[in-house]
């Protein structure tokens, strides 16, 4: 346990440095890094933890920021504290109305229903004219914080930016840690591994599951916020299922039963795409080699390199006795 603080006492150190370090350039392709990360997070809280493939997640990440292009008042800044709660709250209701329906299924037809629904939300900004149809939006100005006409915190800067996206990065690690360990996580990875002999112990899998759907919906969306307030656009393609599609890759990178694994895939994955643009036209078929080779030598992640790295164990997943024990809980 000691090591292990030590180990994210070392990396949280070298993230606040690295906007002292290195040019503007990077520090903006940091702070894409860790929305995709916070994006594949929440993905992984319904893959990993909750067994449910989602194909949507897209849809909820572009949302938000079609929620922040739509509330920005033409080139003045928006408010953040404003704008923030209500495309959040925007992903977290779609969400909602998306796996009340889509958890009626199992398999293979959920997975289809959520690429159906994800693909109805991109359709409807793509096909109609709202917030500029195929061609997308801009987002002028980024949002802001301010009291009486006094700016607090101007998401301009892009080392502001950084730190506030890291700031909700680490938040996002909380709160699924928070979950993952709590006895909603336990009965939420018992519905995951044995549906029939959680429903036995009194488990309400309907309502867990929806609730970890809506939750993971909400995170998507403040990944989605940022990203738009970032590049200052928002288009149909955030919301295809072609981003859920690579998303769903960065998680099985990373290791789909880890809160951080995900964000460690992200960043391979990223880190990657941006090496190869910057040595050969054919970065694609490349990439697509390298990440297959990685997914097929390590099933479980590159999370199995840690031991080997760091000298840690992983920690053992929950016993069944001990989600029965809990059962009460819930």
């Amino acid at each position: 346990m000691t090591r292990s603080w030590l180990i994210a006492v070392v990396l949280f150190a070298a993230a606040v440095a690295l906007p002292f370090a290195v040019p503007t350039y990077y520090v903006q392709f940091a702070s894409k890094a860790l929305i995709m990360g916070m994006l594949a997070m929440a993905l992984n809280l319904a893959v990993g933890h909750g067994g449910l493939v989602s194909l949507c997640h897209a849809a909820f990440f572009g949302l938000a920021g079609y929620v922040l292009a739509l509330l920005s008042p033409g080139y003045d800044p928006a408010s953040l504290l404003t704008t923030l709660p209500l495309a959040v709250l925007a992903s977290a209701f779609a969400a909602l109305v998306i796996g009340a329906l889509a958890l009626r299924t199992r398999g293979v037809y959920f997975i289809m229903v959520t690429l159906a629904f994800g693909e109805m939300l991109f359709f409807l900004f793509h096909d109609t004219s709202i917030a500029g149809g195929s061609d997308g939006a801009y987002v002028n100005a980024k949002p802001e914080i301010a009291i009486a006409g006094r700016q607090l915190l101007d998401l301009g800067s892009p080392t502001v930016f950084y730190f506030v996206v890291l700031a909700f990065l680490i938040a996002t690690v909380a709160l699924l840690t928070m979950i993952v360990r709590s006895p909603f996580g336990h009965a939420l990875a018992a519905a995951r591994d044995n549906e029939r002999r959680a429903r036995s112990l009194g488990f309400p899998i309907f309502q867990i599951r929806l609730i970890a759907f809506v939750v993971s919906g909400a995170i998507a969306g403040v990944a989605g916020y940022f990203a738009a307030a970032q590049f200052g656009f928002v288009a149909p393609q955030m919301l295809g299922w072609h981003l859920s599609a690579t998303v769903l890759v960065m998680v099985l990178i990373g290791g789909l039963r880890s809160v951080t694994g995900p964000l460690v895939g992200a960043l391979v994955l990223i880190g990657l795409e941006e090496l190869l643009k910057a040595t050969t036209d054919y970065w694609k078929l490349i990439e697509g080699i390298i990440v297959i080779v990685i997914v097929l030598a390590m099933p479980n992640g590159v999370r199995q390199l840690w031991p080997l790295i760091f000298g840690t164990s992983e920690k053992r997943e929950t016993k069944p006795a001990t989600v029965a024990a809990e059962a009460r809980h819930v």
